[in-house]
């Protein structure tokens, strides 16, 4: 503000130095005056314009962060409820059935990192191979076990056809 009364300051002496008419001279004084009055009236308005807009702004940055920390907070509280199990129990449970006589068992993750284990109901060892398609199989109900099923059926097929094809040619050939 001082290099704008420092400007004003000049600009009235050179018109008290121009206008050598006293009338005129003040008449010009006092149009300038009503006109930087006009000037600093507008610049008012325009930075209290200002000012509200930016109070507005912060008070919904404000919402908006609340909005924020409560999802935060509440994906907070779905993540602990899916992974506390996780974090809580390094353990899991195999479900395994005894190829020897059928009986079905649960294996905690610490049995079933041997390669062996023993049924509890015929004592015998089952081999865990957990690399082995048969192992990780759902017993029919996904993909893999449904394509493993048809191409053994079609080999199934195939061979019977195969089958029924020499026996027509052999009582042909009679």
């Amino acid at each position: 503000m001082s290099d704008m009364s420092t400007e004003y300051k000049k600009i009235i002496n050179e018109i008290e130095n121009k206008i050598s008419n006293v009338e005129e001279r003040e008449f010009v004084k006092e149009k300038l005056s009503e006109l930087s009055f006009s000037f600093m009236e507008i610049i008012d308005r325009l930075t209290k314009i200002t000012d509200m807009r930016i109070k507005q702004i912060e008070n919904e940055q404000e919402n908006i962060s609340k909005r924020i920390e409560n999802v935060q907070s509440i994906i907070d509280n779905i993540e602990s409820d899916i992974y506390e199990d996780d974090e809580n129990n390094e353990e899991y449970e195999f479900e395994v059935v005894c190829p020897y006589c059928n009986n079905e068992f649960s294996v905690d993750s610490e049995l079933a990192q041997k390669d062996e284990i023993e049924c509890p109901e015929c004592h015998n060892i089952i081999e865990l191979d957990w690399n082995d398609e048969e192992a990780i199989s759902c017993g029919g109900s996904c993909l893999q076990c449904t394509e493993n099923c048809l191409n053994e059926e079609k080999e199934k097929y195939d061979k019977k056809d195969n089958k029924d094809s020499n026996q027509e040619d052999n009582e042909d050939d009679m």
